[in-house]
């Protein structure tokens, strides 16, 4: 038995695919930007874990001690209390749309990866402790607030990201 091929099919396909075309594509890039965003969050959460279980260390010039931020960056608006979580989880969203929506995906694959999975690490703190689980305190010659290792890889990627807009490309000969 012969099977009628509908002329309404091809038409059907082709115009759904020009509705997908400007869509980011699963590729080498995005799939190094999520081995990052995870590793940055296996990082982080690992080491909280160990600190989280009692872990605690002195030295003249740093500490390893228990400090849950309620606030962001250095304690900044813990007056928003339980609000300030729903809000960084709405930023960290937007923030993780507009890099694969820019195609800043294809040049900053590896810092975004670890800037974003490093800021979910802190959400996730947010979500599971009520705050931020920082435990490093720098105190050699002055004072510095508690961070912790995402902290540290957050600024690294937003250092590697401006260093990269501002190295000039190699010309090939």
């Amino acid at each position: 038995m012969l099977r009628r091929k509908s002329r309404y099919n091809a038409d059907f396909i082709k115009k759904d695919s020009d509705l997908f075309m400007n869509l980011p594509s699963v590729n080498r890039s995005t799939a190094v930007f999520w081995l990052f965003f995870v590793c940055a969050i296996a990082l982080d959460q690992s080491i909280k874990l160990v600190i989280l279980s009692g872990f605690r260390w002195d030295s003249a010039p740093l500490s390893i001690i228990l400090v849950l931020n309620k606030g962001a960056a250095f304690s900044l608006f813990a007056f928003l209390g339980e609000r300030l979580k729903y809000i960084q989880a709405a930023l960290v969203l937007t923030a993780i749309a507009y890099v694969f929506w820019d195609g800043l995906i294809k040049r900053h694959s590896i810092p975004l990866g670890i800037l974003l999975g490093a800021g979910c690490s802190n959400l996730l703190d947010r979500f599971v402790h009520g705050g931020v689980v920082d435990y490093v305190f720098w105190h050699y010659g002055f004072e510095f607030a508690v961070f912790n290792v995402a902290d540290a890889l957050i600024d690294c990627s937003i250092v590697w990201i401006i260093y990269s807009y501002f190295k000039k490309p190699k010309i090939a000969a």
